[in-house]
């Protein structure tokens, strides 16, 4: 397993701009996916972003456009660039390291965007 740590988040107007960062233990080139999850009050975890272990990425419909996910193999971390940031998107954000027969979560980051 990887212990991993979320940075990043914090509050933020309405069309502004933040980078998460989640930091793991150990290697995460072995994996076959880093994902981004978010979480608002009340509602599902939302699979927001997913980076494979090949480079290609996905997003939500939600956040196309707007958001980017990278990794750097050499730092073990993964990153979400966040623009254009809207209220709906306050949530926790959550970082997940995913290979066969492991998924390991970070403990989250908070992001409040204000109207």
């Amino acid at each position: 397993q990887v212990q991993l740590v979320e940075s990043g988040g914090g509050l933020v107007q309405a069309g502004g701009s933040l980078r998460l960062s989640c930091a793991a233990s150990g290697s995460i080139s072995s994996f076959n996916a880093m994902k981004w999850y978010r979480q608002a009050p009340g509602k599902q975890r939302e699979l927001v972003a997913i980076i494979t272990r090949g480079g290609s990425t996905n997003y939500a419909d939600s956040v196309k456009g707007r958001f980017t996910i990278s990794r750097d193999n050499a730092k073990n971390t993964v990153y979400l660039q966040m623009n254009s940031l809207k209220p709906e998107d306050t949530a926790v954000y959550s970082c997940n390291a995913y290979r066969l027969g492991e998924s390991d979560w970070g403990q989250g980051t908070q992001v409040t965007v204000s109207s």
